[in-house]
Parts: C-alpha cells; structure tokens; sequence
C-alpha cells in the first residue's frame, strides 16, 4: 500500500468476457496494428519523471521530428509468459481512443530486448497531485469548475465506449501549460458490458475507493468512476484528500463520519452486502457542508448551495442514484457565476521535471 492507499500488486480479474451493446458511440481512432514498431533508439532520452505500479517513465525527444514526448516503460520482470495483462489492456485502451481529455498514446516502440517496450505518449508538464503540494493556495472556483468539466468530459467518453477507469486520483491525471487536464494510466481499466460479470473489488485507490467496493461489491459499474470524481473535486477545492485511511476499515469509518453511516433506507441493499458483517459505529449525520461552508471567513474552502448538490451526488452511497457523468456535465453549477474559466486563461506553473527548469 502507498502513500494514497494506492494498490501496489496488479488485481487478477475472472477472465469473463462479455458483450458492449451495439450502441452509437463516439468516433475512436484506427490503429494499423500491422505496421511495425519503431526503435526506442529513435529517441534521444532526456530525463527519467516519474516511476508508478505499472510502469517507468522518461522524458525523450523524437529524432525524427524533434518533438518531445513521454515514454512509459512496460514492466514485464514479474512476467514469465507472455504480455502483462495489465499493460496489454491499457495499450489496446490508449491506442483507440481519441479525445482531448485522455492521454494520447500515440505508437508503441521496442528496445533491443524483449523486456524493453515503451508507450510514447504526449509530454504534459504536470502530475496533478504533485502540482497541488507545491501549490501555496487552492484553485479557485472557477479554475476548479474548468478542471472538472475536462475530467467529465473524459469520464463521459470512457464511460460512452464501454471502459471503467478503476483507479481515478489526482495522481493519475496531468496537466499542461495551456490548461489542458488528461486522464492516464489506465493499468487497471478494463471494458465491461452487459450483463455486468463479476469483477475484483480490489480496484481503485483507497483514498478514492467507492463504498460499495470497500464493502466487497464484486458487481459494479461506473458508478465507482464517478465516486472517485467526486473525492477529486473535494480535494481540487481544499487542496487535501477529504478521505484518507490506512486500511479499508479506516477508510469506511472515515466516509461514514463525515457522510453519515448508510442503511436500507438511503441505500437499498446495503445490508447484504459482505463487509457489512462488521459492527460500524453509527454516524447519524451527513456532516459535509461543515467542510464547504457557502461563505468563510477563515480561509476554508467556499461552495455554493449548487456546487455542494453536485458534490453531493458525486458522492451518494447508493449508486444506482449516484450521478452519471452526462448528468453530471449539465449540472446548474457549470453555469452560475463564477463560470468556469477559459482554459486559456488557467494559471501556469513551474515545470516539476528538470528538463524544463
């Protein structure tokens, strides 16, 4: 476990398959899979940035075109067969999609060894996380109100193509320099359809992880995506996570002391579920609103009697009530003053890796 509550340990899924519905979906991008990889020696390396579960990443520059870019080691030590699943899922996500709101993952280049394959991705100068630690004040509303509809925006696309992120933290989205927020690493995505299959309820970091999977749901869908929304715009707010445990148990009470403990009433079937066998201490009260005053004189995060209605929703126990994320980009608070500002006009900061210093 890390820091975050992160997973430290790819999860290991049933194997199912199912079908996606032949629904209209937005337009993805074609890949010639036949076409051959290019060399890794084809880029000039510059820097090493970050370095997460699923794999190593560097700062490279293409030889060819003089572009910089961002390359993802695949980590294959643990694998003594074959492709990791994990990364094999995530290139075969990346390089179809197409939108302005997920990392583009542009070609997948070799080393001279086997165990040497790299993702070369869109260089972004910011890991959100790391960038709001080095920040002295919180985003204001409105720089808040522009983040969350990107991240909406690209929820709704993951979720329209049939994909659950299953790890959404502030550590696995990006930022550039134009104000343009990406959702990456998506290690523990996998598509899902329907009839929902059972599936690992050990997915998505803890500090981020929806009650129904802490209480060992194994069918879920993106209502657990959008859970973790809701715990990002709480901390895009305050600038800290607004729940942090170090086990699943502390977690929950955590949830509970703040969102009230949850019954059949609110949330119909809560008491079959497995992890409910446990005695929680009974938190009758949904103190929320007490950490996101409407007005505040002391320096506490500021919401609106409408921002606080999508936050709730966001964060509703029952997720079959839980807001979509089209209902959720359509919410009254993307439209009253402050409006959400242009991303032309978002706020530029240091780069964090050296090559930029």
């Amino acid at each position: 476990m890390r820091g975050d509550g992160a997973l430290d340990t790819d999860s290991e899924e049933d194997g199912t398959s199912e079908r996606t519905p032949e629904t209209a979906s937005p337009p993805r991008r074609s890949v010639n899979m036949l076409q051959g990889c290019r060399s890794v020696d084809e880029f000039e390396w510059l820097n090493k940035i970050d370095e997460g579960t699923y794999g190593v990443v560097f700062i490279a520059r293409d030889k060819k075109t003089g572009e910089v870019e961002a390359l993802k080691k695949v980590k294959m030590e643990k694998e003594r067969e074959g492709f990791p699943l994990t990364s094999l899922r995530e290139i075969n996500i990346l390089l179809s999609f197409d939108h302005p709101s997920i990392v583009d993952v542009k070609e997948v280049v070799v080393g001279s060894n086997l165990d040497s394959i790299y993702m070369v991705m869109e260089y972004m100068e910011h890991e959100l996380k790391g960038l709001m630690e080095a920040m002295k004040q919180p985003f204001s509303q409105s720089e808040v109100k522009c983040l969350m509809l990107q991240l909406l925006e690209g929820v709704k696309y993951l979720h329209d193509n049939w994909v659950l992120h299953r790890d959404l933290k502030t550590s696995n989205l990006l930022l550039n320099n134009r104000g343009e927020l990406k959702i990456c690493d998506f290690g523990l995505a996998r598509r899902y359809g329907s009839p929902l299959k059972p599936y690992t309820q050990l997915v998505v970091t803890l500090w981020y992880r929806a009650p129904e999977l802490l209480l060992g749901a194994k069918q879920y869908s993106t209502a657990i995506d959008l859970w973790s929304l809701g715990c990002i715009m709480a901390e895009l707010l305050s600038k800290e996570p607004l729940f942090y445990g170090k086990t699943e148990f502390e977690q929950l009470d955590k949830i509970f002391r703040i969102l009230g403990t949850p019954n059949e009433t609110i949330w119909p079937g809560f008491s079959k579920l497995p992890g409910v066998k446990v005695n929680f201490v009974k938190h009758q009260y949904n103190l929320l609103r007490k950490k996101f005053s409407p007005t505040s004189f002391t320096g506490s995060p500021v919401l609106s009697d409408t921002g606080f209605d999508l936050l709730n929703k966001l964060l509703t126990y029952d997720p079959e009530k839980r807001i979509t994320a089209d209902d959720a980009l359509n919410h009254e608070w993307f439209r009253e003053v402050p409006h959400p500002e242009s991303e032309d006009f978002m706020p530029t900061f240091p780069a964090q890796h050296d090559k930029d210093r």
